[in-house]
């Protein structure tokens, strides 16, 4: 019965804090900024697209433009999505990646790796890759 008294506040701010990872998770977790980043791109806004990027990416594409420039050119299915469905988010060798799958507007499916980092300001997109289709069951 004494004990209530003192456990009640320290249970109140373990709740908040729960509940605060929780939002944060839930409104910026690395899914969620590749969605927002395709979405950037669907409707041409080349700073948004710019700002989900890592600062190292940043730093050596140096501008929203020349980002994406190499977006366009390295990476089409990325600048001009059809359909993209977020798959499993794993973690290998230290670094953090989010598979996404993309259906381009010419029928061709792309399976990408894209590497996360978290910072200060949440989670960024450092780099991606393409991932080698599996073999055909025959």
């Amino acid at each position: 019965m004494f004990m209530i008294p003192r456990i009640a506040p320290l249970l109140c701010v373990l709740t908040l804090l729960a509940f605060a990872g929780l939002a944060r998770a839930g409104e910026g977790d690395p899914g969620q900024i590749v969605a927002h980043q395709f979405d950037a791109f669907r409707v041409d806004d080349l700073d948004r697209a710019y700002s989900y990027a890592s600062p190292m990416i940043q730093r050596y594409y140096g501008s929203a433009e020349g980002f994406g420039l190499m977006v366009e050119r390295s990476y089409p299915m990325v600048r001009d999505p059809g359909k993209v469905r977020m798959l499993d988010l794993r973690e290998e060798g230290g670094r953090i990646l989010q598979r996404v799958e993309i259906l381009d507007s010419k029928g061709t499916l792309y399976l990408l790796d894209y590497e996360m980092i978290e910072g200060d300001d949440g989670w960024k997109i450092n780099g991606v890759q393409f991932v080698a289709a599996p073999p055909l069951a025959t």
